[in-house]
């Protein structure tokens, strides 16, 4: 069988997530990661953002919208889906489609992980309107 050699570029996983996250919220993430589980933190961003993010086929957009319903059927996951609603907000999304993601979600994660969900969102938008 012949397998694809899989893309992981830590200097383009760095690039991306500069796109992606704010100073901010890098600094509040990374090194704090990087102290409780040394090596940890580069894995992440070589594979993930260095990686998965740099397959074909699905846009930012897409991605963000897919790690939106994921992280809401998972729940209980707040800080990395608050992240994300502001990922969506840097990529261009507007209030009204972040919102609707999730009262889209209502039916297929339940109503409860869909209102808990949209509470992130309402304070991860709070004053970026």
């Amino acid at each position: 069988m012949d397998l694809t050699e899989a893309t992981l570029d830590r200097a383009e996983g760095h690039r991306l997530l500069d796109v992606l996250q704010d100073e901010t919220t890098r600094q509040a993430t990374f090194p704090a990661l990087e102290d409780l589980a040394p090596g940890f933190a580069d894995w992440v961003v070589t594979s993930l953002f260095g990686g998965t993010y740099q397959r074909p086929g699905l846009s930012l957009r897409d991605r963000q919208l897919l790690n939106l319903a994921a992280l809401t059927a998972l729940g209980g996951v707040d800080p990395q889906l608050t992240g994300h609603v502001r990922t969506c907000r840097r990529l261009g999304m507007t209030r009204e489609e972040i919102i609707e993601a999730f009262v889209h979600l209502a039916p297929y994660v339940g109503v409860p992980k869909a209102l808990a969900g949209l509470r992130v969102a309402a304070a991860a938008l709070a004053g970026a309107r």
